[in-house]
């Protein structure tokens, strides 16, 4: 049986079926993405969604969902689904649905009568090309296809409605017709493999429902506009193929190039093969040919952060160093620009906030580990040394080193840490000063730089930089380390934050750390107790004030709850790193039943990937993005991190 099978009881009902999401992209930024029903409902959602450098920064939604009829003697059976106001939901083609499979391609049977139709979708990689083949399995007489398309023509953050502007003009192509809606656009490519009749029937379908934007207190209602239908005959056991792109294909050649992207997809058989297709999904190659990752799905842009914490998880925990390499390569152009105080010429954003080249520094240390010292040290020694000297000599504009070792920066009025939720402009968590997780990065920095200078002879250097992580190992425990055996959130002159959060766990999991075994024991006892769930660690302890573990509602309402109380599996990783590293062998089954929590969302939410956070409380509910690549990383690294403390005797 597959992996990601959801039977006919499962789809039919849409209270169970509406909240599972399924997501595709072409590792060049477009996407496709919908319900597991075809039911859009996110203003994100649409069948063929790319981003138009040449309009804005912005993905936009060409093509909205098409919709299928069955028509057989002279009856029509429309396997579309749509949601209306008032709750209508119309014309319900999931009650034809039949089994889904999400296995190697997501793959829909519809049983209609007599009919059985077999619909697999792929996208093309590097291509903005969504390609649909529908085989007719079953028919005891005559089936024709009719194809409604359904197009928005617009960015994902806006609404689509009827108006007089809209290009209804259209013109023929290879076995399909090409139309653009507004100025600027591409034009849109429907062609199939097979010759068709196309019926121009100009209508706006109005007043579409998107609940999910109902649910975040957005405006959630837009009207599409349908150009017209196709149709053709079909007989059983015939595949054809329906392609849907902004450039325009050989219709002869729609039916092999499908069949090769089919079987260049690996299949999803279980939990480890669903996370590294979703870190492939977070893969993104720019025309100039640089690489990124991608911070999630379906609204985030690439991210320096987020790119330096999920670049370890995945890549080298899936034995994939060349894409490592590849995507360090278009940072550190980046990196590099930066600290020199020259205008960025790669597309990764927040590259100002004061902890990203401590991450940086990270990554290559997970680099070294995987792929041996001596290599990390050729490709990125200098690298790791011009970061570090560029701390040492205050080069940071939010970043500066005091006497006794410790890195201070100013984040009252501007978020600058990962909890970087805003509320009225001011950030909701004003994380300032002396930060626990900056400086416990710090210290391993400066230790980690230390011990590959004198590996390769610098050795006046390694004298230098042990001075001052001497100096910092010993104020960060006089500054974080309190009575009760947790670490501060942060110390800002007089302002210390006695919250319990889960930030001090870096100073236990990383390879270097300020702390004595006995002060690591005290900290991963306190986060085991109040910020542990199934679903990684809380951003607050249910005992800290403040406590908001429900992330719901409108947007304000949410921005309080972002990082008060909800649960983050990334940081579960390094939890789990941390139990590893204490208690080697000991912790193993602990760690594998942790797994299990996260293996129960592969079919569920969003098939096959992990939620963005989840709700603190039971039942720990996935929210935000529906995929997020630093959760989906290090879920990875700690799946590899499990390996190979397996092997230990």
């Amino acid at each position: 049986m597959s992996y990601l099978r959801l039977e006919k009881a499962l789809m039919t009902n849409l209270q169970e079926s509406l909240p599972r999401e399924l997501l595709r992209t072409n590792r060049s930024g477009a996407y496709s993405c919908s319900t597991i029903v075809d039911c859009n409902t996110r203003k994100y959602h649409g069948l063929l969604v790319v981003p138009i450098p040449e309009l804005d920064d912005e993905n936009h939604v060409l093509l909205s969902s098409l919709d299928v009829t069955v028509v057989q003697h002279g009856a029509e059976f429309n396997l579309g689904l749509h949601k209306y106001q008032g709750n209508n939901f119309s014309p319900k083609g999931h009650k034809y649905i039949r089994q889904f499979d999400c296995d190697k391609v997501p793959t829909t049977i519809y049983r209609v009568g007599g009919v059985i139709l077999k619909k697999e979708v792929v996208f093309q990689h590097y291509e903005d090309r969504i390609l649909i083949r529908y085989t007719l399995d079953d028919a005891h007489s005559a089936t024709k296809l009719r194809f409604r398309p359904f197009l928005a023509f617009r960015s994902v953050r806006q609404f689509t409605h009827e108006n007089n502007t809209a290009s209804r003009e259209y013109h023929p192509v290879d076995n399909g017709i090409k139309t653009c809606m507004y100025a600027g656009y591409p034009d849109l490519y429907m062609q199939f493999s097979k010759k068709n009749e196309f019926i121009f029937q100009p209508d706006w379908y109005r007043g579409v429902e998107y609940p999910k934007e109902q649910e975040r207190g957005y405006a959630s209602n837009e009207d599409l506009y349908v150009p017209g239908y196709f149709e053709m005959d079909i007989k059983k056991g015939e595949s054809i193929v329906f392609s849907a792109s902004t450039s325009e294909i050989k219709s002869s050649t729609l039916k092999r190039l499908t069949e090769k992207e089919i079987e260049e997809r690996a299949p999803r058989d279980n939990f480890f093969h669903c996370l590294v297709n979703a870190a492939h999904q977070f893969h993104n190659r720019e025309k100039n040919d640089d690489r990124y990752l991608l911070a999630g799905y379906p609204w985030f842009k690439c991210r320096a952060r987020d790119t330096f914490i999920s670049l370890p998880g995945l890549t080298l925990a899936i034995e994939e160093q060349d894409y490592f390499e590849l995507v360090m390569k278009t940072a550190e152009k980046g990196l590099r620009e930066f600290m020199e105080g020259k205008p960025l010429s790669v597309k990764i954003y927040e590259m100002e906030q004061p902890d990203v080249p401590l991450w940086a520094v990270w990554a290559i240390q997970q680099y070294c580990k995987e792929c041996g010292r001596k290599k990390g040290y050729e490709m990125y020694g200098k690298l790791v040394d011009d970061i570090v000297d560029y701390i040492l000599e205050d080069g940071h504009p939010n970043l500066w080193l005091e006497e006794n070792g410790l890195l201070r920066t100013e984040g009252r009025d501007k978020a600058v840490t990962w909890m970087n939720s805003t509320a009225n402009g001011r950030p909701v968590v004003p994380r300032s000063g002396f930060i626990v997780e900056f400086n416990a990065l710090w210290y391993n920095a400066l230790k980690f730089n230390a011990s590959l200078a004198l590996e390769n002879g610098k050795n006046e250097r390694a004298e230098k930089l042990e001075q001052v992580a001497e100096k910092c190992k010993e104020a960060f425990v006089d500054t974080f380390l309190n009575e009760y055996g947790y670490l501060y959130d942060y110390v800002d002159g007089n302002m210390i934050d006695w919250s319990v959060r889960p930030n001090m766990i870096f100073a236990v999991a990383l390879d270097f750390s300020p702390l004595n075994a006995q002060q690591k024991k005290g900290v991963l006892d306190v986060c085991t107790r109040e910020l542990l769930t199934p679903k990684g660690l809380r951003s607050l302890s249910p005992k800290s004030g403040g406590y908001n573990p429900m992330y719901v509602g409108p947007q304000t309402q949410r921005d309080y709850a972002y990082h008060q109380g909800t649960a983050w599996p990334w940081l579960g990783g390094f939890y789990m790193e941390a139990c590893l590293k204490l208690y080697k062998r000991t912790r193993l089954s602990f760690i594998e039943r942790q797994m299990v929590g996260y293996e129960e969302e592969m079919d569920y939410h969003c098939l096959g990937t992990i939620s963005e956070l989840f709700d603190g409380n039971p039942p720990f509910h996935g929210r935000g993005a529906m995929s997020f690549a630093m959760n989906v990383a290090e879920i990875l690294r700690t799946l590899n991190l499990l390996e190979s403390y397996s092997y230990q005797k």
